[in-house]
């Protein structure tokens, strides 16, 4: 099941798990926040990138891939507010 994470680089948030999600739940979710393949490693939040927005990192193990995914890191600049907001509606 894929990860996502929160990340706010002016907080020095390395990325926080904000949910676990089935296949259905993600493409839900991306089809309204795309997603762009970032590669196999976690995104780092050096000092330069302090100043940077926040944005999201969806998780793909080896095990989890299917369809159009990869083993590996997505990255999502869409606002977490809206983000919050997305995952919610999974719910409903």
């Amino acid at each position: 099941m894929p990860n996502l994470y929160f990340c706010q680089p002016h907080a020095k948030n390395q990325g926080m798990l904000r949910a676990v999600l089935s296949l259905t739940e993600c493409e839900r979710v991306v089809s309204k926040h795309p997603a762009t393949f970032f590669g196999e490693s976690f995104p780092s939040l050096s000092d330069d990138q302090a100043t940077g927005g926040d944005f999201a990192v969806l998780k793909f193990a080896a095990e989890e891939t299917g369809g159009d995914w990869r083993a590996g890191f997505y990255r999502l600049d869409s606002d977490l507010g809206q983000l919050n907001e997305a995952l919610r509606d999974l719910q409903r």
